[in-house]
């Protein structure tokens, strides 16, 4: 296997970055076993607390510093559309997410998602606007589409401030892909953006909640793949040289061919 771990985040724009909510659920598969729910390290023995968005970059950022090699799944969009990038002059991701991270300050402790819509910022989009990834699925969101049932928008908006964050953190032991290239360097960790419901029907249930099952799901698709060898077919999806120019800027959805 490529990784030493397979990690499924299902994530949340939901109240602070330092709230705690069931929305946020963490699955690990390590070595190829069944993947298991990973606690904030916060939670004492016997207790049962849920993760912070804070948290989770904190761990991905410790797990970066670790030892054994992992790629991590998130749900949430990375990236937003060309037409996004074309407006506000932005060349790269790198910029995207300085730009970004100037005007929706969601990484902030006390700053919920709907406190920076309703000062109405300048950096914003439209629900029609979609990347070419969410194009080349049958049912993914806008990241510009809010208040709807399964919207991606505000976890997003939450999350893109930590991915800088990671990514200043751990330099370059972490491979964000596709942003880094396409293909992974040997002994480098990943994250990447994932799609739960490409995969939560391929697994029972059990007795978890739809989150939990979400974070299982992307854990036990990421070290089945690994344990079969088909990653690196999902590393390198079939696009066109200029297809692949605006998935530079936009990122990619793993696992979306």
């Amino acid at each position: 296997m490529i990784f030493d771990l397979h990690i499924g985040i299902d994530y949340s724009g939901r109240e602070t970055p330092a709230s705690r909510t069931s929305a946020l659920q963490v699955y690990a598969a390590s070595n190829g076993g069944e993947p298991q729910q990973v606690r904030t390290p916060a939670c004492p023995p016997a207790g049962n607390w849920n993760w912070s968005r804070k948290e989770i970059a904190n761990w991905l950022i410790e797990r970066a510093n670790a030892k054994a090699r992992f790629i991590a799944g998130l749900d949430h969009g990375f990236s937003f559309p060309a037409s996004y990038f074309l407006r506000h002059g932005l060349k790269s991701w790198p910029s995207f997410l300085d730009d970004f991270s100037q005007y929706w300050k969601t990484d902030d402790d006390h700053t919920y998602v709907d406190f920076i819509r309703d000062q109405k910022p300048s950096r914003t989009g439209f629900p029609n606007e979609l990347r070419l990834t969410e194009k080349w699925t049958s049912s993914a969101k806008s990241v510009f589409q809010f208040d709807i049932q399964g919207q991606v928008a505000k976890s997003t908006h939450a999350g893109i401030p930590w991915l800088r964050r990671i990514k200043q953190a751990v330099g370059g032991r972490v491979h964000f892909w596709p942003f880094d290239g396409w293909s992974v360097p040997e002994g480098k960790s990943v994250i990447a953006e994932v799609y739960p419901s490409l995969f939560t029907r391929r697994y029972p249930g059990a007795s978890r909640t739809a989150d939990q099952q979400a974070a299982y799901a992307v854990a036990r698709w990421l070290s089945e793949c690994d344990a079969q060898g088909f990653l690196p077919r999902y590393f390198d999806p079939p696009l066109t040289a200029e297809e692949r120019k605006t998935a530079d800027l936009e990122g990619w959805i793993l696992a979306v061919c």
